[in-house]
């Protein structure tokens, strides 16, 4: 009957995926799409490219430089591929070794007792580390802390030894060299240094804030300004290392990054900048809502003083200063060793008195630290080793605040919002500065209940700290989980994330509705126009992909995937002028301030490639072979091969192959567009041996087993092309072009019940297709399912009326069903 004879997929050229809207989203760029974690790119890359993998020169770059983050990522993909759990068990250990540090650091300020390990586990469930933790690119701000901690420990030991060891500058030398790691696992660990100056003042010499600068000018104490002046030194050097290494330029965001940059008015700069260190102390204080993503109206810009969200800014900004007199204002005597020391005066170690507050006997105490006085064991000797609680809430500060000041746009802009993960070293501090309040007004009042009240109220904070943490990793299981969990925060980029994940599933309807949520809430955004307009193209409905890929363009009128699906359908709708005129524009697109330059090359690439197709296909073939060269050039090894097979310069073709094959030697793609070169020269059984060395290369991929099927196919073994297309449509049973041409394989080899298996799945694949339902309308028709046939090639014409194959198979069916005496739609 030779009803199927005619099947052509109706896509032709290279159609581009959907956009990632950045994040688990960011792990895709960081990790799955990042050159520089593949075995056959060389290791010192790391060190000239930013964290996804850009040249940090370029001007594209977010200028992220965390070499030593990428090179972590590295040795896991060496280990486990893109295997999760891997990643996720390295962030999880990272996790519990900053975690043992910490506890350490907290120890001695706050001795061995229960409050440091409440401090410890405080730190350790703090909810606003779930996303440093869970997301897999969170491991540079865990990564970071770890030296950031090693460093701070190191220059604690640099004091305690200073003038009394030929040790200390070996110390010394740890805290500059552990600052520097700290930093190449991400730039605010360089502040380590400023939190390690503020412990040698206001901890170590234990200097009011108007002594310092007297003190240093002065040079009183020459040991501390020979330290001060290094630890400057050092900080200044790396600074000035690290912006001469990323060319001096800052990075470039866009408008949804960090909306309040690109404010014009000043006054909705100011107010929103001072009120987002409030919010983020809020989310340290009470993190009830969290989001993957904080960016473009999470938190709207604050544009009038009448706005009441300044009453928060008023008050978190008060708290600071009364802080600050407080500090400031004299105290009484210390103790120290059972005798009463000056004000400012230390002990005969170097360090600071407690305060005699401190050393009041406290009757009252839990039950299993009955032998601990406010986490301090009873000794004089202990005594005099720690700080007084206002030496410990001055570092807790520092800690907390110094660490965020470059989040706070005050001397650059910053590409977010908000971001949970750059909390995690601040959380230090916060989690420091609530334990020791907890102790002291535990030392302060003298009534047992009190006493208890205290304590336990302290440890039920923590409880509630690791129960939300709990849930919050909840949503960190997968993404769609994730996303949604982000749509009371940010609803258009997580409606947006969303709809990946569903068409990903291919609940290709429910995808449609997220990503019109998405552009409901913010209706310029350029990713989810493209994907959206890519949905549509994927099932057909090309005028209407092809106005939201134009919306696309009008939003971002560098995003060159959209220039180039657009193309592809002008060209497959026979506007074969309005095609060329929208792959020469992409070619031009200049290649600066990008947001991701490697998609932008590829998609340019491909037009390129697209156009020179055109070309030839039009006869114009010095036009094509000049525009392939381009494309060549921009990307050889892929590129280069296609395009000389398509201007049957078949010797040149070869050539590349081989060197693709020479230089990834388990490169699959290259294998098995090898073989279908060989099998083209007329070499059947070397190309086979590829095809089957594609498939030894990894046999989970229906696509090999799908290209040795159509070889087969053409070599007549017709039953052995049918198995190869049944074991592709079996672990491929989601990938359309998989499914549906396995059918047709079926079909060709004449087991026409298994072609109207694959037929059928195609079509649930992709219900508005209408090639699908024309080609499951035509088995049907052949295995005498008549009534189904006739309503599927009815489906089919509904989408596409003009399709003059599917009207001579509708005719010959009724005239079938006809004889037969079956009732007919035409009756």
């Amino acid at each position: 009957m030779g009803l199927c004879s005619d099947l052509k997929l109706t896509y032709k050229g290279r159609v581009h995926q959907a956009l990632s809207a950045d994040f688990c989203y960011d792990d895709s760029r960081a990790i799955k799409t990042n050159q520089d974690l593949l075995p056959e790119t060389p290791w010192t890359h790391i060190f000239y490219n930013d964290f996804w993998g850009t040249l940090l020169t370029h001007s594209g770059s977010h200028k992220s430089y965390r070499p030593l983050c990428t090179l972590s990522f590295r040795l896991n993909h060496a280990i486990g591929g893109l295997n999760p759990w891997s990643y996720h068990l390295v962030n999880v250990l990272l996790h519990a070794a900053v975690t043992g540090l910490f506890t350490s650091f907290s120890k001695a300020l706050l001795g061995d007792g229960c409050w440091t390990f409440l401090a410890g586990l405080m730190f350790a469930s703090h909810p606003i580390h779930t996303e440093a933790v869970a997301g897999i690119v969170g491991r540079a701000d865990v990564g970071a802390s770890l030296f950031f901690l090693l460093s701070l420990l190191c220059y604690m030991k640099h004091c305690s030894t200073r003038g009394s060891s030929a040790r200390t500058w070996g110390w010394f030398l740890g805290t500059g060299l552990c600052a520097g790691c700290s930093m190449l696992w991400k730039e605010q660990g360089l502040t380590v240094l400023a939190v390690s100056a503020v412990y040698d003042v206001f901890v170590f010499h234990r200097l009011k804030v108007r002594d310092v600068f007297p003190t240093i000018y002065k040079r009183k104490n020459l040991s501390l300004f020979l330290s001060i002046s290094l630890l400057t030194f050092w900080g200044t050097s790396l600074l000035g290392a690290r912006l001469y290494w990323m060319g001096n330029k800052p990075p470039s965001f866009s408008n949804s990054d960090n909306p309040a940059a690109d404010s014009d008015s000043l006054l909705a700069r100011t107010l929103t900048f001072l009120y987002l260190p409030t919010k983020n102390l809020w989310l340290l204080l009470c993190p009830d809502t969290l989001s993957f993503d904080w960016s473009m109206d999470a938190v709207p810009l604050l544009k009038t003083v009448c706005d009441w969200r300044n009453l928060h800014t008023v008050a978190f900004y008060a708290l600071l200063l009364l802080a600050y007199y407080g500090l400031k204002s004299p105290r009484g005597d210390r103790e120290c060793n059972g005798k009463f020391a000056a004000n400012g005066k230390q002990n005969a170690n170097g360090h600071s008195c407690l305060s005699d507050a401190e050393y009041r006997n406290s009757e009252i105490k839990p039950s299993f630290a009955s032998k601990v006085e406010n986490g301090i064991k009873n000794t004089a000797s202990q005594r005099t080793q720690l700080p007084s609680t206002e030496n410990i809430v001055v570092l807790s500060l520092s800690l907390l605040i110094i660490p965020f000041v470059p989040a706070t746009n005050l001397f650059f802009y910053v590409g977010f919002v908000i971001a949970e993960r750059v909390l995690y070293i601040p959380s230090m501090g916060f989690c420091l500065l609530i334990t020791v309040g907890a102790r002291a007004l535990y030392v302060k009042v003298q009534k047992r209940f009190l006493k208890s009240l205290i304590f336990y109220a302290t440890a039920t904070l923590i409880v509630f700290y690791g129960l939300k943490t709990a849930i919050r990793n909840g949503d960190w299981q997968n993404e769609e989980m994730l996303y949604r969990s982000g749509i009371k925060v940010n609803p258009a980029k997580a409606w947006g994330n969303l709809g990946n994940v569903l068409k990903s599933q291919s609940k290709i309807s429910e995808a449609e509705s997220a990503y019109r949520n998405a552009l409901y809430y913010r209706s310029n955004m350029a990713d989810m126009l493209y994907n959206l307009g890519l949905l549509l193209q994927e099932n057909s409905r090309f005028a209407e992909a092809l106005h939201y890929y134009k919306l696309a363009i009008g939003s971002r009128p560098t995003l060159a995937s959209a220039y180039l699906n657009t193309g592809i359908i002008l060209m497959n709708q026979g506007k074969t002028e309005e095609a060329r005129r929208t792959f020469l524009k992409c070619s031009e697109i200049p290649d600066e301030n990008l947001k991701d330059p490697h998609a932008h090359k590829s998609s340019v690439t491909s037009c390129l490639y697209n156009l020179g197709k055109l070309y030839h296909e039009q006869g114009h073939y010095e036009d094509a072979l000049s525009v392939y060269k381009e494309a060549i050039q921009k990307m050889p090894r892929q590129f280069a091969r296609e395009a000389y097979m398509r201007l049957s310069k078949l010797p040149e073709a070869e050539h590349w192959y081989m060197e693709s094959l020479r230089s990834k030697t388990d490169h699959i793609p290259a294998h098995l567009t090898y073989g279908k070169l060989l099998a083209l020269t007329g070499r059947k059984s070397e190309a086979e041996k590829f095809f089957l060395k594609a498939i030894e290369l990894d046999p989970t991929k229906g696509n090999c087993y799908m290209h040795y099927g159509q070889f087969l196919l053409e070599e007549a073994r017709l039953i052995e092309a049918a198995e190869m297309a049944k074991k592709a449509a079996e672990l491929d049973s989601t990938e359309f072009d998989v499914v549906f041409n396995a059918a047709h394989m079926l079909r060709q080899a004449s087991l026409n019940e298994a072609a109207e298996k694959y037929y059928d799945l195609a079509a649930r694949l992709r219900p508005n297709y209408p090639a699908a339902l024309m080609n499951l309308g035509a088995i049907l028709h052949l295995n005498g399912r008549l009534q189904r046939a006739e309503a599927n090639y009815l489906r089919a014409l509904q989408l596409k009326p003009d399709d003059v194959i599917t009207q001579s198979n509708l005719r010959k069916l009724w005239n079938i069903m006809e004889k037969q005496g079956l009732k007919t739609s035409k009756t």
